[in-house]
């Protein structure tokens, strides 16, 4: 299997093939409207437009299954995301993106790129704490731990990075910029 072979409904209900991405760089994140990360749309758009000449795709896939921190309808998200951060690029409809109910496409990214932990720093360890708290003996399991996990996927549709939570898109910049220029 590669990540050709899946496929998504946007948010605006259309199916959408990932070979329609073939040739590009993506990076794939589970996103939430009412989460301490929710920030990070800005710095997904403002990757999004800084790249997306170059054959760079962000795609948000709208989330539930932490906290219930993404309760609203599609529209309700895609208005959200238009108007508080500018986001114009593509979001799917909501999905669940860990235990057995997850989007095949998430199953198949968490087998590539396993949790490697939240890094290091107070935010990094609080959240930490917390989930080692609600997860217990599942904590070390290679699934989503929380929002904002983001999986970097080359040209030719290898997932070369995951990033968890606590990383800020534009540290991700370096990583993209790498790959553009192979």
């Amino acid at each position: 299997m590669s990540i050709y072979d899946y496929e998504y409904t946007s948010i605006e209900n259309n199916q959408v093939q990932f070979s329609e991405y073939k040739g590009k760089i993506l990076l794939v994140v589970n996103t939430a409207s009412k989460c301490g990360f929710t920030p990070q749309y800005e710095g997904l758009e403002e990757l999004y437009r800084k790249y997306k000449e170059q054959g760079f795709v962000v795609i948000g896939f709208p989330c539930n299954q932490f906290m219930e921190q993404e309760p609203g309808n599609e529209k309700e998200i895609s208005e959200f995301c238009s108007l508080r951060y500018g986001v114009t690029f593509p979001l799917s409809k909501k999905v669940d993106v860990r235990g057995e109910t997850a989007l095949p496409l998430f199953k198949y990214l968490t087998s590539q790129k396993g949790f490697q932990g939240f890094g290091k720093g107070v935010k990094a360890k609080t959240l930490e704490i917390m989930l080692k708290a609600r997860y217990k003996d599942n904590f070390s399991d290679e699934q989503i731990k929380w929002n904002f996990t983001k999986f970097l996927i080359d040209r030719s549709g290898n997932v070369v990075s995951r990033y968890e939570c606590t990383v800020e898109p534009n540290d991700i910049a370096i990583d993209i910029e790498k790959l553009l220029q192979q």
